[in-house]
């Protein structure tokens, strides 16, 4: 049982909060019971595991998971060392490091392609993760400028679409257009274009999400084949970034489920 702070192993979890470290080591960290499990139910094989047993065997789940994790090298830690390694103010009694999963050399986008275009904030990122994976999105691509996609913190906030979604961070707009190899790019906005029903969703396309206070860039916005908004009743300018994303994603599959 690992209970000083001090140990090499701890403090290279404690690293990987940072993102140049994450880069570096091309892995990520996963934390509570729950996004551990689909992780491991994915097939991503973790590198390391910090566990508190007192805290897993409070349960069958906990016990359960406990016993997965003893195939790879799962190192028991006291609550408090787990909570220093941890991101979150309650750990769950488990973390695991994951190495970033590797896109293939060639993708498919499915029916619609995602772009996370200078979006700044985990929370919605994660969000709009989660929303794409349930509408069956399969590729998000995100431009630099964007939150780190890997942060425990978008990690926690997607709920597992990490390990089912196909993700590209780090994209500059010629690399993003030549991917998405001619398909109607429909860039959301606040002010103009088609409501967002009357796209033809049906149709192989991208949908591009800008950040919460400019909207899309520049770029982003040169490259639209056309814009699509969210018609609102009330005085509201618009909508939080994650909200409008997962109204656009529900009605696409709408869509191409019933037709338009």
């Amino acid at each position: 049982m690992i209970t000083s702070t001090a140990n090499e192993r701890v403090k290279y979890v404690r690293y990987l909060h940072r993102a140049d470290v994450r880069e570096r080591e091309k892995c990520f960290i996963v934390e509570g019971v729950r996004l551990v499990e689909e992780a491991l139910q994915a097939g991503l094989e973790p590198k390391l595991a910090l566990v508190n047993p007192s805290q897993l065997e409070k349960s069958a789940r906990g016990r359960h998971l406990l016993g997965r994790l003893r195939s790879f090298e799962a190192i028991p830690v006291s609550e408090r060392v787990l909570g220093y390694a941890a991101d979150t103010v309650t750990p769950q009694g488990v973390l695991i490091v994951v190495p970033y999963p590797q896109p293939g050399e060639t993708q498919d986008l499915g029916p619609l392609a995602l772009v996370l275009d200078g979006l700044r904030d985990p929370g919605n990122t994660g969000t709009i993760l989660r929303s794409a994976e349930a509408s069956g999105v399969k590729v998000v691509i995100l431009t630099p400028d964007c939150a780190d996609v890997f942060s425990p913190k978008v990690v926690r906030a997607g709920m597992g679409a990490h390990f089912h979604l196909t993700l590209l961070p780090g994209s500059q707009w010629p690399d993003i257009k030549r991917k998405l190899d001619g398909r109607p790019i429909w860039v959301a906005t606040a002010e103009t274009g088609l409501a967002y029903f009357e796209v033809d969703w049906t149709r192989e396309s991208a949908l591009v999400i800008g950040g919460e206070a400019h909207g899309p860039s520049e770029e982003g916005r040169r490259a639209a084949t056309g814009f699509v908004n969210i018609p609102m009743a009330g005085p509201a300018e618009s909508l939080n970034a994650a909200v409008a994303a997962s109204i656009i994603l529900f009605e696409a599959l709408r869509q191409r489920q019933f037709g338009p």
